[in-house]
C-alpha cells in the first residue's frame, strides 16, 4: 500500500481547492530505504555502494493508466491505480545495503521532495554482488482512493 506524503498532500489541496499552482515533476525519482520513512518524510535511505535513485519519466508509456496493467493510454478506470509498465531497475550492489524495506518516489535524484512512499511486501537483504535490485512491469502500484 502506497501513501502520499505530507508534502504531496498539501500541494494537491493547495492546487485544487485554494488556486496556488503546482508544477508537477517531469520525472520521479525512486529510492529505497532500510528504515521506512513516514508521510512527514525522514526515514534511512540507502547508501553507498554504488546505491542511486532511478529515474522514471512522468509519461502514458511508463506507468499504467488506471483501467488496465500495461495501459498506455489516458486513464478511464474506476480504481485510481497506476502501475510501471516497465522494470525499474537500480545499479547492482558494490557494497552491502543491507535490509529494505521500502521504497518512495521523489521528485529529484538527490535530495528534493518525498511524494510517495510504502512499505514492501517482504523486506529484501542487498548485498555487495547480488543482482541489481529491479521491480518487474507492474512490480509497483499507487492506489488514488
Amino acid at each position: 500500500m502506497s501513501s502520499m506524503s505530507d508534502y504531496l498532500e498539501n500541494k494537491l489541496v493547495d492546487q485544487l481547492f485554494r488556486g496556488q499552482a503546482y508544477t508537477f515533476p517531469g520525472t520521479l525519482y525512486f529510492a529505497l530505504f532500510t528504515a521506512n520513512p513516514t508521510d512527514a518524510a525522514g526515514g534511512t535511505e540507502v547508501t553507498g555502494g554504488s546505491y542511486a535513485r532511478v529515474s522514471v519519466a512522468a509519461s502514458l508509456a511508463n506507468f499504467a493508466g488506471t483501467q488496465s496493467a500495461g495501459s498506455t493510454t489516458a486513464s478511464s478506470g474506476t480504481g485510481g491505480q497506476t502501475s510501471n509498465n516497465g522494470a525499474i531497475t537500480f545499479p547492482a550492489p558494490t557494497a552491502n545495503w543491507g535490509s529494505v524495506t521500502g521504497m518512495a518516489i521523489f521528485d529529484a535524484s538527490s535530495g528534493g521532495n518525498m511524494l510517495i512512499w510504502c512499505a514492501l511486501g517482504t523486506a529484501k537483504t542487498v548485498n555487495n554482488g547480488d543482482a541489481a535490485p529491479s521491480f518487474a512491469a507492474a512490480a509497483f502500484t499507487a492506489t488514488l482512493a
